[in-house]
């Protein structure tokens, strides 16, 4: 039996159409779990009457079904109450997609299974392809059958294992013919329509595309949280870089072959730009190149990397990709000579297991010397490049001057500083041109013999080698200390802009706009939204914006440059450039920031949907503790005086006979009190009390209210003054409120000060006070005294079960008014009721009801 603790697991045969052995796989599978000695337990089969799947049944315990009266006919279902009361290791549940018969506890069987599953049993069902959500309305175009019951794709994802239950389609188009899955007055009609070879092919090729997409998601999320970088060749993948020039197209035409090798492969296009813009891309060939992408079905990237070979790398090994496309370099052996390897040459020492091919094209070998791309600004290499024009010849010409009273070591110095210089200014390479222009002066002016680039001396020319050796060195220096330069200072925007997101988490900021606005400054973005897939379709995804900042609003994540999840099903999008890959991580922590804000909002107004809920438990909690002695008191009051009087045993005086009949009333009435105080209350917290308002005088509510008080009422002092307006009230309501309020005062009152009734009006409000000059409340605890069953400092029962003060108040707010508590000048406590004048306007009062109205 079962007895298991936390959530069960769930096992799912798919099919990619009815007949291919999902329940005889099912039940076979059963069947080695029962010989094994686990606990199953057949909780619904539909056997559509196949004898081979029914036999499978044999040896198996089978929970009799619920039966279910709809519209006059019977039908059996899933007996859910009974199988968790069983309470098996293992049940099984055909069909997951069925709709319950109208009046089950569950709409659909997957519910069903989703209770099972929290109460800890193993559940196997089978469900077909064409049930699924996502793909409903791609079957309905393929069959031209509408599918009319279906199951979310999230329910049968969230399963712990599917397996797929193949079959060719003529394999189940001959077990049709033998009758082994329709009468045999169906299969003809059934072949000829819904089960044709290109039907079931096209299901079969959807089942497989479905599964593949599953598996590779599971692949991904196991590979991410062991931390595997290697690529894992489970599908082809290739990734072909693009620059934007001429030589894509052939690229991509390359590249999609390649993939068009094998089923399922994937092709992805990506470019890589550098963070200043500096790439030479031509954006319009650029654009004609990602929609050739996208019309050979691939998908188009673009990142940011300073190293090109790096970011490429970087990006297969994100994607898993196994093959990587490149085309030949444009450049020309003099470019290559003077620059090094190649990114060709530099990517395929760096790919590991990635292979790399090398595409040849006709604009190999005809690009020009490329251009110098430090790490520095194109004005300061311009700069760089003008002094390594002019220094030079400018310092021979100085030194020139100075005749012979300069020696060749002076003069290198005097070169390597104006080497340095240029290194300072415009970096490596405009430092390299001047140390080549260096030596040549040098060699011709002053080595001996001069006028010729003969050196004499092996000094001399080792002299000239060092100078060359020392300046490449220097300007590499210079070079390096830019970059890092430029690294620390993005470093230190990093962490300027990571501790202003840990300052607004750590002041509880949760203003989702205010949290986009500044991503949208802080990577100077004209745009960014958090968007929410609202429709899991696998074919068609549909998204919503939550939140956006700047303009325009994206409607969709392919209309951003860049796209950081923030958490399933979120992502933030945002437009104006490409994000580097150290920009993405640091973006990243804001779009999780703004996820958690999204949930913490979600989980907000769950609460706050769940206080009223909380708040009725509490008060149903508090009236069980507060009514039990105030409901039994006059009850037994009452029993007791009726008890006496119908006794025989005792001879009751006339005199005797009054008493016992006015106890008992009075425990009536007492009683009633309490009831009617409860279920107006009651009214009052669901919004139905009826309010009924219409223009009336003070003077026409008092009697009421004395009357209500019997002989309390003699000691309270009414003082109206003359010429008091009308108020707008229900007076039935206003008279329970005021009655209330009295008796509050008369109960706390001292000996001989009875409470003080006084009326005033302060523009189109009319103030009723109650002062008494009892005791009073703490000014802390003046909010609580108007908590359903609260006495402040009573803890005698027989005073009421405290509803007077939260009623009153109630339905004082109910006829657009208000109550709220005063000190009363020289001690005590003053009630004060607010009701608007009948002299406003006819607009209605807030919180009243027109006439005839509930609440």
């Amino acid at each position: 039996m079962g007895g298991m603790a936390g959530r069960g697991r769930l096992r799912i045969y798919l099919g990619a159409a009815p007949g291919v052995g999902k329940t005889y796989k099912m039940l076979g599978e059963a069947q080695r779990r029962r010989e094994r000695g686990t606990d199953v337990v057949v909780g619904f089969v539909e056997t559509h009457g196949r004898e081979h799947t029914a036999a499978m049944l044999d040896g198996l315990e089978v929970l009799p079904r619920r039966i279910v009266d709809h519209r006059g006919a019977s039908f059996t279902e899933l007996d859910l109450d009974a199988l968790l009361a069983r309470r098996p290791e293992v049940a099984l549940v055909d069909e997951l997609a069925h709709t319950n018969v109208p009046g089950s506890r569950n709409a659909k069987r997957w519910q069903d299974v989703d209770e099972l599953l929290s109460a800890g049993i193993d559940v196997i069902s089978t469900v077909n392809i064409q049930h699924l959500e996502s793909i409903n309305d791609v079957v309905e175009k393929i069959t031209g059958v509408p599918q009319r019951e279906t199951v979310p794709d999230r329910v049968v994802r969230a399963a712990d294992q599917i397996e797929l239950v193949d079959m060719a389609p003529e394999a189940l188009r001959r077990r049709m013919a033998h009758g082994n899955v329709y009468a045999a007055d169906k299969v003809d009609a059934a072949l000829g329509n819904y089960f044709r070879v290109g039907n079931l092919s096209a299901l079969r090729e959807l089942a497989l595309l479905w599964l593949a997409d599953r598996v590779d998601a599971g692949l991904q999320q196991y590979r991410e949280q062991h931390q595997i970088d290697a690529t894992w060749e489970a599908r082809e993948r290739v990734v072909v870089a693009l620059t934007g020039g001429p030589e894509g197209e052939t690229l991509i035409r390359r590249a999609a072959r390649i993939a068009a090798r094998s089923a399922g492969g994937d092709l992805l296009a990506v470019h890589v730009t550098r963070s200043d813009g500096l790439t030479g891309a031509d954006p319009a060939r650029l654009a004609e190149q990602r929609r050739l992408v996208e019309s050979l079905g691939g998908s188009y990237h673009q990142v940011v990397g300073e190293d090109i070979p790096d970011a490429l790398l970087a990006f297969a090994r994100a994607e898993n990709a196994t093959q990587l496309v490149l085309g030949g370099s444009r450049r020309t052996f003099l470019s290559t000579m003077l620059t090094g390897p190649g990114i060709g040459a530099t990517t395929i020492r760096e790919s590991g297991d990635i292979d790399v091919h090398i595409v040849t094209h006709a604009e190999m070998g005809r690009g020009r010397l490329p251009r110098a791309q430090g790490s520095l600004s194109r004005r300061r290499l311009g700069y760089g490049f003008a002094l390594a024009v002019v220094l030079p010849p400018a310092l021979a010409l100085l030194l020139g001057l100075g005749g012979d009273t300069l020696n060749l070591t002076s003069n290198v110095l005097a070169f390597l500083f104006a080497v340095v210089v240029v290194a300072l200014v415009g970096g490596l390479w405009p430092a390299m041109l001047t140390a080549v222009a260096g030596t040549v002066v040098l060699n011709f002016f002053f080595t001996p013999p001069t006028r010729t680039f003969t050196i004499a001396e092996p000094n001399n020319a080792l002299a000239l080698g060092i100078f060359v050796a020392v300046a490449a060195l220097v300007s590499s220096v210079v070079d390096r200390s830019a970059r890092r330069t430029r690294q620390a200072a993005r470093a230190a925007a990093e962490s300027e802009t990571l501790a202003t997101l840990a300052g607004t988490v750590l002041r509880g900021e949760t203003a989702l706009q205010a949290l986009l606005e500044r991503v949208r400054e802080a990577f100077g973005m004209t745009s960014a939204c958090l968007m929410e897939r609202i429709d899991s379709d696998e074919l068609n995804e549909s998204w919503r914006p939550i939140a956006s900042a700047g303009t325009p609003t994206c409607r969709r994540p392919e209309d951003g440059d860049a796209k950081i999840p923030g958490r399933e099903g979120l992502v933030l999008v945002l437009q104006g450039r490409s994000l580097a890959a150290d920009e993405r991580r640091l973006v990243g922590a804001f779009a999780a920031h703004a996820a958690a804000l999204v949930d913490r909002a979600r989980l907000s107004e769950a609460a706050a949907e769940a206080k009223p809920l909380a708040e009725a438990d509490k008060l149903r909690t508090a009236l069980l503790r507060a009514v039990g002695h105030d409901l039994r008191s006059p009850l037994a009051s009452a029993k007791a005086s009726v008890t006496s009087l119908r006794s025989s045993d005792v001879d009751w005086s006339p005199a005797e006979r009054d008493e016992l009949l006015e106890t008992a009333d009075e425990s009536l009435d007492r009683l009633s009190r309490l009831v009617d105080n409860l279920l107006d209350l009651s009214r009052l917290q669901a919004g139905v009390l009826p309010v009924f308002t219409r223009p009336t005088a003070l003077d026409e509510i008092l009697p009421g209210v004395l009357g209500e008080l019997d002989d309390d009422g003699a000691g309270v002092t009414v003082e109206l003054p003359p010429g008091l307006p009308l108020v707008e009230v229900d007076p039935a309501l206003l008279e329970r409120v005021l009655a209330n309020l009295l008796a509050n005062a008369i109960r706390y009152s001292p000996a001989g000060h009875g409470p003080l009734l006084t009326g005033s009006a302060l523009g189109d409000v009319v103030e009723i006070r109650v002062i008494d000059r009892g005791p009073g409340i703490p000014v802390e605890d003046r909010d609580r005294v108007f908590a359903p069953f609260q006495r402040l400092g009573d803890t005698d029962n027989t005073t009421g079960v405290g509803l007077g003060l939260a009623l009153a108040r109630g339905l004082a707010e109910a006829m657009g008014g208000s109550l709220r508590p005063e000190d009363t000048p020289g001690g005590g406590l003053t009630m004060v009721v607010s009701m608007p004048s009948a002299t406003m306007n006819d607009a209605p009062v807030p919180g009243r009801l027109e006439r005839g109205g509930a609440r």
